[in-house]
């Protein structure tokens, strides 16, 4: 109900915009206007219908307005641009609940601290740089899984240092897609999602994996948010 009340005082203010700019105009280039010219001028301004208003605002009709549903939507506190572009990427995927989403939040913090250009070891290499050990977003190490993110990224018009092409990649090796369907099995607690966390990404030190994890979780708030009926 909130975001419909913005949206038309956002709609009341636009028309407002939209009915003053002509007169203003008209004032501007005739200044001796009489009353009765300044009426014509008045008369002449088209009041917008609904419809064009919404559009004029959202850029989209009246119609694709009213035709949205409301879910449930996993948001972060204090979180990074690329953090949250993640999360809405795993919620994107049907990824909905809360340990499972934390849990793969922080097994990224702790692989790379969310940043796709780096080599094992902390250097910013890029892809072509990165001379040995793991690489990107969760550190892919064996030359297979190295080599798969550089086959994806030319295959599929990316760029192997990009957020969007190591995402795409990281769910569509088989390796996430043997634990795919854990992670979106909810009420599962973060150590059990943990153990799918290995299976995935076979890491041989544990680290702050759990603590991130953790930490991920406290910061996660369900808000309901508005969507296109058909996506």
């Amino acid at each position: 109900m909130g975001c419909r009340v913005q949206l038309k005082h956002l709609i009341n203010k636009k028309r407002a915009a939209t009915l003053v700019a002509p007169i203003a105009t008209t004032l501007f280039m005739f200044p001796v206007l009489a009353g009765d010219r300044l009426n014509d001028a008045l008369d002449q301004v088209r009041p917008l219908n609904t419809e064009q208003q919404a559009e004029l605002v959202t850029g989209m009709t009246d119609k694709e307005i009213n035709n949205t549903v409301t879910v449930q939507r996993w948001v972060g506190t204090n979180f990074t641009e690329t953090e949250t572009k993640v999360l809405n990427f795993l919620q994107d995927r049907g990824i909905t609940d809360r340990a499972a989403l934390a849990t793969i939040l922080g097994n990224i913090r702790q692989e790379s601290l969310f940043k796709t250009r780096i080599c094992e070891g902390g250097v910013m290499t890029g892809y072509h740089n990165c001379r040995r050990g793991g690489f990107g977003l969760i550190q892919w190490t064996t030359l297979g899984r190295y080599n798969g993110l550089g086959t994806f990224a030319k295959n599929y018009g990316g760029d192997p240092n990009e957020l969007e092409t190591q995402l795409r990649w990281m769910v569509n090796e088989r390796e996430w897609l043997l634990v795919d369907h854990i992670w979106k099995t909810p009420g599962k607690s973060i150590n059990s999602y943990m153990n799918a966390a290995y299976r995935w990404l076979g890491w041989g030190i544990h680290g702050n994996r759990t603590h991130y994890a953790q930490n991920y979780y406290n910061a996660l708030t369900q808000v309901e948010v508005e969507v296109p009926a058909d996506t």
